[in-house]
């Protein structure tokens, strides 16, 4: 197991606090809508995505769920791990949007180390501010963006991440993905199939004019 590629304070472990580290981690695997983490106090450790995909929301009182950010291979997921840090007050749920394969440091060693060496705190928190950017941008979206270049943009980027023209989820899945009603998601994809910009059959969202889903963006 490559630790200094998992963890970015590998460096900065003394020999001890990596022994320590190694023979503490556990590989666990989990299928499409797990849930990792709840919030109310949860605290799983640092968790880094071996394979697979995570995705960190919110639930508004009403059942609303918000997509703050996703986590894909080679990420690491510090919320799970919030109850040690004090700045983070906020509760989250993290969910496998698919069958996810990850390597978790639990809380008992993280805390024993962070105690030991503050630069693994540092690292943590370095993680958590690159993570926030992606909230701000999520929360620029829902507000300021109509529904129509919202999808045009997340089917954009799934493209970009995946390198393929076919997105393989839902319309309730995107809706999820951007904050939003399966209902709106279902209106704008008719649209845009109208526009012959995608083509759509069951699970699936087919990208066939990639220029004109540029003109939405």
């Amino acid at each position: 197991m490559d630790f200094e590629r998992i963890f970015p304070f590998w460096g900065d472990l003394k020999q001890e606090e990596q022994k320590l580290v190694e023979g503490s981690v556990v590989s666990q695997k989990m299928g499409k809508g797990d849930i990792l983490h709840r919030g109310c106090g949860e605290c799983s450790g640092i968790v880094h995505v071996a394979k697979g995909q995570l995705r960190v929301y919110i639930v508004s009182e009403e059942g609303r769920e918000v997509t703050l950010y996703r986590l894909h291979q080679g990420d690491l997921c510090v919320l799970s791990a919030s109850c040690l840090m004090d700045a983070i007050v906020f509760d989250v749920l993290i969910e496998a949007v698919r069958e996810t394969e990850l390597v978790v440091l639990p809380s008992p060693a993280l805390s024993v180390v962070m105690q030991k060496n503050p630069m693994v705190e540092l690292a943590l928190y370095k993680t958590v501010v690159e993570n926030f950017s992606e909230v701000m941008w999520t929360m620029q979206q829902i507000l300021f963006m109509g529904a129509d270049k919202r999808v045009a943009h997340f089917l954009w980027d799934e493209m970009a991440k995946t390198g393929e023209m076919t997105i393989r989820l839902t319309h309730e899945e995107v809706a999820r993905f951007i904050g939003s009603a399966r209902e709106v998601v279902t209106k704008v994809l008719k649209y845009f199939v109208e526009e012959e910009v995608v083509a759509l059959s069951r699970g699936k969202i087919e990208i066939i004019d990639k220029a004109k889903l540029r003109g939405y963006l």
